[in-house]
């Protein structure tokens, strides 16, 4: 039970403090472990209470890992981007953009699929930073609009991208997030990428 085997206790128990080496980049294959231990965590936090524990159960880190690697070992068509925010070498956080994937968006719409950032890391901006950094990867590749998925109930989620300049658009749908068919509603928050030469 000692678990101080690797260094002297150095395992990133360090005391919270600022931030001051905070970045976010370009994920690599090798940070696959790490993504998948934080969108563990988040996706465990977000569905506790809202879908039957079995299924909270098996949102493991390596099934995680494993789709994230092979994504980035073979990225799908078109602008899929995976980011991560670290705090120091520390990843701390992951956002995944892609092209929208609904029947009602255009081909210039992009969507943030995934906007994880690990509970401990929390009001020191990660979040800001990770979703400033795929919209400009996406504004890059010609996107005029962005959209992202939550659950209609998330209130925190919806009020950091409501602060980020989303609104819904009204789109909504059920996913089924159980064996037994379970649903839960989503909500679709958008927001209109002004190019930069309008500044």
């Amino acid at each position: 039970m000692g678990g101080h085997d690797h260094g002297h206790g150095q395992d990133h128990e360090h005391a919270p403090g600022p931030v001051a080496d905070a970045s976010v980049r370009a994920a690599r294959q090798n940070d696959a472990p790490a993504v998948g231990v934080v969108q563990s965590v988040v996706f465990r936090e977000v569905y506790a209470g809202r879908v039957p524990d079995d299924v909270v159960a098996m949102f493991e880190p390596e099934p995680f890992a494993r789709a994230w690697r092979d994504s980035l070992a073979a990225p799908p068509p078109g602008v899929h981007r995976l980011l991560v925010a670290c705090a120091g070498e520390q990843v701390v956080g992951a956002a995944a953009i892609g092209p929208s994937q609904d029947p009602d968006t255009g081909p210039a719409t992009g969507e943030v699929t995934l906007l994880a950032v690990h509970p401990q890391a929390r009001r020191q901006g990660h979040g800001s930073r990770l979703l400033n950094a795929g919209v400009d990867l996406l504004r890059e590749a010609g996107a005029d609009s962005v959209a992202a998925w939550l659950l209609a109930d998330d209130e925190a989620g919806r009020a950091f991208l409501t602060a980020s300049g989303f609104g819904p658009d009204g789109a909504f749908r059920d996913r089924v997030v159980s064996p037994d068919g379970d649903t839960l509603r989503e909500v679709r928050l958008g927001a209109t990428l002004a190019s930069p030469e309008d500044g």
